[in-house]
């Protein structure tokens, strides 16, 4: 998928005309990019509309209207968007209560290196995680990771095929899949590919 560029961003003011609209759309946009994975984790695929509005979010809470500064945090959200032979994950492990979120953070240590997603006949494709930064510590993960997925090209043709698709934990504290994922989830996906 191509990069955002500065000419495809609104103007502050621009934006402020057009973002109950915008938000709309990608709200609705995103429910079929969700995936829940057991109670407390949701992987959030991304692509280039849900990083223009995250871009277009940040330039409006941050009031940033000069170059560099756009091009800073276009740099920052760019790498999110898939390349069109791979998948891009916000994983979100989402507990409201903060003491309950410590221990499960402690519990859940290394649990962004053992997500997958699986094509039907096919080994899991585990997820590399973090490419940025490290995000977790020896004694917690953080609540937050960025993850990319690589399905080589035999997995891209029997998906498009048909082929059932799943996607998965497989931590010691932490096992959960979804069997095949929802069907709007897979298309959306199939169309984030070349």
């Amino acid at each position: 998928m191509n990069k955002l560029t500065r000419d495809e961003l609104y103007t502050l003011e621009a934006y402020s005309r057009e973002r109950d609209q915008m938000r709309a759309r990608v709200m609705a946009h995103k429910i079929a990019r969700r995936l829940s994975l057991g109670p407390i984790v949701n992987l959030y695929f991304e692509d280039r509309l849900t990083m223009q509005y995250q871009v277009q979010e940040m330039l409006r809470a941050e009031r940033i209207f000069e170059s560099d500064a756009i091009q800073e945090e276009l740099d920052a959200y760019n790498p999110l968007i898939p390349d069109g032979t791979n998948w891009k994950a916000t994983m979100m492990i989402e507990v409201p209560d903060p003491e309950r979120r410590a221990r499960e953070l402690s519990r859940l240590v290394g649990i962004e290196d053992r997500v997958y997603v699986q094509v039907l006949g096919f080994d899991p494709v585990v997820a590399i995680a973090d490419e940025d930064l490290d995000r977790s510590m020896p004694d917690k993960t953080s609540s937050v990771h960025f993850l990319r997925f690589e399905p080589d090209p035999g997995m891209i043709a029997a998906l498009r095929g048909g082929s059932t698709f799943a996607a998965g934990i497989d931590h010691d504290e932490y096992r959960h899949e979804q069997k095949p994922v929802p069907e709007a989830l897979r298309a959306a996906l199939l169309a984030d590919l070349d």
